[in-house]
């Protein structure tokens, strides 16, 4: 007697069976090349994605890594190879350096998203030591001889550059547009920092565990998880009243998906970020959101200010960029003025 080599219906039920207990059939990974200082926003928001996906994608188990550095390193570290497969970076010019130097995401890249692509946004934010010995208000007393600060070098980290164009944006609107007014008053603010981190988390690490410096720049997010993690009982947040729009871009990275063959979940992440229970995790950490509820709801964290956008006071980051961070602009000669 010949028998079938065709499973029976009972044997298919026991192969699924056993499938189904050793775990998912496959496994979908995503690699966000983020900014230095969103460690621990990420560390609470990936895991709900993770399982968000896995309980409408049975059989997937999908996992999110992180590679976090100073913005501009990270992208250059796309542009170098790196195969991420979206990036969320904290300024707009990190994320369109790979549309024009490698052409790896499309020109319309900010149409693709909600808030030109930017699920949150934050302002700068002063990092005093308890009860604000030196007595910092806002932009103007960051430049008086007896004030040493720290922030990120502006080369290499966006929140090193919003930290300079919302010093120099709000310095500008105090002396109504007066150019030689606004880079005499810039001299003695850059003349006035005593260390130049690579990225925020450096920043963070010399002044908090190294005791440098007497004013901690950073993104107001960042301000009140230092305080929240090294304590209350230690640090003090200032935040200036008059103040920049610092939006955080995000992005798929399509010539990545595409070879990675994540398009479908790199996009579901990306818009998870804008859902209300992202959101909320968003602003738990300090980050402003553009829910009205949450932020109603967590307005006594948030001061009201007034925000100035890059394009009002410096015509784009393409211009900003040319003007101010390129070799020999701007930030270059008040360096060098400050050597003299």
């Amino acid at each position: 007697m010949i028998r079938s080599l065709i499973p029976s219906r009972a044997v298919k039920g026991c192969i699924a069976a056993v499938l189904l207990a050793c775990g998912p059939a496959y496994s979908t990974e995503l690699l966000n090349s983020s900014y230095d200082v969103s460690r621990e926003l990420f560390v609470a928001l990936n895991p709900v994605f993770e399982q968000q996906w896995q309980t409408g994608h049975p059989g997937d188990k999908l996992t999110v890594k992180q590679s976090h550095a100073g913005s501009s390193k990270q992208a250059l570290a796309i542009l170098q190879g790196l195969k991420a497969d979206v990036v969320t970076y904290n300024q707009v010019t990190d994320v369109q350096i790979l549309h024009d130097r490698g052409d790896l995401i499309p020109k319309d890249w900010q149409s693709r998203l909600p808030n030109n692509s930017s699920p949150f946004y934050s302002t700068m934010a002063f990092v005093v030591r308890k009860g604000n010995p030196k007595n910092i208000h806002g932009w103007n007393d960051l430049v008086r001889d007896d004030v040493k600060l720290v922030f990120p070098n502006p080369k290499t980290s966006g929140n090193g550059r919003y930290t300079y164009l919302g010093a120099w944006g709000a310095a500008s609107l105090a002396d109504g547009g007066n150019d030689a007014e606004t880079r005499a008053w810039m001299r003695k603010f850059i003349a006035n920092v005593e260390v130049f981190d690579t990225g925020g988390r450096g920043a963070t690490t010399t002044f908090a565990e190294r005791g440098q410096g007497d004013v901690l720049i950073s993104f107001e997010s960042e301000a009140n998880n230092i305080r929240n993690q090294y304590g209350a009982d230690k640090y003090e947040v200032i935040v200036p009243p008059v103040n920049i729009l610092a939006e955080f871009p995000v992005a798929w990275v399509d010539k990545n998906v595409e070879k990675n063959g994540t398009l479908a979940a790199a996009k579901a992440y990306l818009n998870y970020l804008y859902s209300p229970a992202a959101q909320q995790i968003i602003a738990n950490f300090y980050y402003r959101v553009n829910n009205d509820a949450i932020m109603t709801a967590a307005k006594d964290k948030f001061p009201a200010i007034k925000l100035f956008r890059v394009e009002d006071q410096f015509g784009g980051w393409p211009q900003a960029m040319a003007a101010h961070f390129n070799n020999g602009g701007e930030l270059d000669k008040l360096i060098a003025a400050g050597h003299q």
